[in-house]
């Protein structure tokens, strides 16, 4: 452009000077005519170099300006690639097709609590997911692909296998880089059928929620994000215990669910997960081993045990020891720090919410569309229980199958109520007929590591002897086919020895067999006349309610008549060949 404005300037000079020559007298001397001629010439051909020139330079500025505009776009299209890119998520597993949200307020990575050694990868229940790997209490985006894990929430804070700790309550003090897609649409559905065909009481509640769901320990709280003329039937109050009578209220603390209008109107998030949450109790009556599994465990394994692992666990009514005692178990259950639902101050994001366990009858799971869709038995229990704690037998020993092996036979004692008071003439007579026998009161200590022990002694027997009591519930740690004898106390207890230890050893595919307690090997007899309605109309002991049962009737003590109780320890021997 230079080049041709300098060519411009230069024709424009030369036709002055011609047009100055022109002017001169007529009797300039021929050279002088010459170069007049020159000059007219060359002012004939400069006007069309002069308009080439005006045409050209609009032409260069507009080329620019469209060279601008072009680098301008592309850059401005990268920047926003580039946000998009950063606030995009990968849908987790269960979430299916849902949509992703981009949140409004970058936060940071979630740092998740750990637990102290890896769980067993040999159990069948698992699945392929789990086969010879250590789990790690991190998030659900490590078993995912690696353009999934680029986009799922940050895993940069778990630790590496072997490094785990003990699995204890920790505070949520971080937050997760991205919060979790919600669903397009809320739902809340509850089980709220009190009583059903076959349920002996009050069946729990249950609240399944989907969408955008705040869980709010400070303030007891879930609340569901969902359309305001849906909001007041979302309301509801619920103890997440899986148990309901009149004497649990004050023992289990209440969980409110309410509902917002609008993102805007519920709790601000500053913990996303990318997993699913199950909030219970672990009050109530807990503390007893049957209620610790009727109660909790099994109802936490219907639960939960579907999702493999990824799931979070808040527990209300917290209690140390007992997460402790029951470590192997819940780690198997979650592969992620529980949190304690009674002082965590975060509001925690996620998808799928449950309030409450799925429970069924007292140590029996059931058939049910919705209640167990996936089919679990107590045989899957209790194989889920032996892979926990470690158990090795599967079956126990037959009869006559190796020379010189006894069946061993493990009977259990108990210092307070229901007390056998014969015992070493039971138990040698049980010697006498050919068994090996061992004696221990249930539970083997406190913490995990006394139930491990109690658990693996139950294991290595081929028989479970027990007055009517929370020790037999043992008997899920006996190997599938093994014999359980229980002694039914004086008062007609029938109902509660079948449906509290029968029937579930019969759903563990274990072999039952019950000796019921006549009036005079009851300590009952020397504590009141035969004319007492304890003994002329037990049910009328029933009628009176738990307490007079518990106060009489459950505080006797038994001494078996060793001629009469001998058959019994026959019919075991029947069994064990079979």
């Amino acid at each position: 452009m230079a080049f041709m404005a300098q060519q411009h300037g230069a024709g424009r000079a030369v036709a002055m000077k011609a047009a100055a020559r022109e002017r001169k007298p007529r009797h300039s001397n021929g050279r002088v005519a010459a170069a007049a001629a020159a000059a007219k010439n060359l002012s004939k051909v400069e006007p069309g170099r002069h308009l080439a020139a005006v045409r050209l330079f609009p032409a260069c500025l507009l080329a620019l300006l469209v060279c601008l505009c072009v680098v301008k776009f592309f850059s401005s299209f990268s920047s926003q690639s580039l946000r998009i890119g950063a606030r995009s998520r990968v849908v987790s597993s269960w979430e299916g097709s849902a949509s992703t949200n981009v949140p409004r307020i970058p936060v940071a990575p979630l740092i998740m609590g750990r637990v102290d050694e890896d769980i067993s990868t040999r159990s069948p229940e698992l699945g392929s997911v789990l086969k010879n790997e250590n789990f790690k209490n991190g998030t659900d985006s490590e078993n995912k692909s690696r353009s999934e894990r680029q986009a799922a929430i940050s895993t940069e804070n778990d630790p590496p296998p072997g490094k785990e700790e003990s699995l204890t309550k920790t505070p949520q003090t971080a937050v997760s880089e991205i919060e979790a897609p919600k669903p397009r649409r809320s739902k809340i559905s509850c089980d709220d059928k009190s009583k059903d065909e076959g349920f002996p009481y009050a069946r729990p509640i249950v609240c399944h929620m989907s969408g955008d769901v705040r869980v709010t320990p400070a303030t007891s709280s879930v609340t569901l994000t969902m359309p305001s003329q849906q909001v007041e039937a979302a309301a509801r109050r619920i103890r997440p215990y899986a148990r309901r009578d009149d004497f649990l209220l004050p023992l289990v603390r209440e969980v409110a669910i309410t509902s917002a209008a609008s993102e805007g109107d519920a709790p601000i998030c500053n913990v996303s997960h990318g997993v699913p949450a199950v909030i219970f109790s672990i009050g109530g009556y807990t503390g007893n081993f049957f209620h610790d599994m009727a109660d909790v465990l099994v109802p936490l394994y219907l639960t939960t045990f579907h999702f493999k692992g990824k799931v979070q666990l808040f527990v209300a009514n917290y209690k140390q020891w007992w997460i402790q005692k029951y470590k192997p178990v819940l780690r198997r259950l979650s592969h992620r720090a529980i949190v304690d639902f009674d002082s965590d101050s975060d509001v925690h994001c996620f998808d799928h919410v449950i309030v409450g366990l799925v429970r069924d009858r007292d140590l029996i799971l059931g058939q049910h569309p919705t209640r167990n869709p996936k089919g679990y038995t107590m045989v899957d229990f209790t194989r889920f229980l032996r892979h926990a704690y470690g158990l090795r037998r599967d079956t126990p020993m037959v009869l006559g199958e190796t020379s010189g092996k006894k069946p061993r036979m493990l009977i259990i004692s108990r210092r307070r109520t229901r007390k056998l008071l014969n015992l070493r003439q039971v138990a040698a007579m049980a010697r006498e007929l050919g068994f090996e026998v061992v004696v221990s009161e249930a539970g083997g200590g406190g913490g995990s590591g006394g139930v491990k022990r109690f658990a693996s002694a139950v294991n290595s027997c081929d028989v479970l002897v027990g007055v009517h009591g929370a020790g037999l519930t043992n008997q899920a740690f006996l190997p599938r086919g093994g014999v359980v004898v229980q002694i039914v106390p004086w008062g007609r207890m029938e109902w509660m020895a079948t449906n509290f230890y029968g029937a579930p050893a019969a759903a563990m595919e274990l072999r039952y067999v019950e000796y019921h307690v006549a009036a005079e090997e009851s300590s009952l007899a020397r504590r009141y006349p035969r004319e007492h309605a304890v003994f002329r109309d037990p049910m009328a002991i029933h009628g009176q309610g738990w307490k007079a049962l518990a106060d009489i009737i459950m505080t006797q003590d038994v001494k078996l008549n060793l001629r009469r109780f001998r058959p019994t320890l026959l019919r075991v021997l029947d069994l064990l060949q079979d």
